[in-house]
């Protein structure tokens, strides 16, 4: 059987046909979302359609900025708790909360 992404296809439709977001906003959050992800051809075309309907590469670079700095936080928050974790662990705190192998 192939692939049918029809499910997919409507929800993205569905979802993309709210009015409580702006064009301009759906397109800064799917731009951040596809750069968080990490796919360059995602974010290729989202720059490129972005550029097509009026975004400067100023505005499309403080995007970039904002992002960067949100997932840089992140990954920081979570490896402080990962740490914390491990501390917990080691002092018998947590129990199978954070323990490698819960019982």
């Amino acid at each position: 059987m192939a692939f049918d992404d029809t499910l997919i296809v409507d929800h993205i439709k569905q979802t993309h046909s709210t009015e409580l977001l702006s064009e301009r906003e759906k397109h800064l959050i799917g731009l951040a979302v596809t750069m968080t992800r990490g796919c360059q051809v995602c974010t290729r075309n989202r720059v490129k359609k972005a550029r097509s309907i009026g975004f400067t590469d100023h505005e499309l670079n403080a995007l970039i900025a904002v992002t960067s700095a949100v997932n840089s936080g992140v990954t920081a928050a979570t490896a402080r708790v990962a740490f914390g974790m491990l501390e917990e662990e080691k002092a018998g705190e947590c129990g199978d909360v954070c323990s490698a192998n819960p019982q």
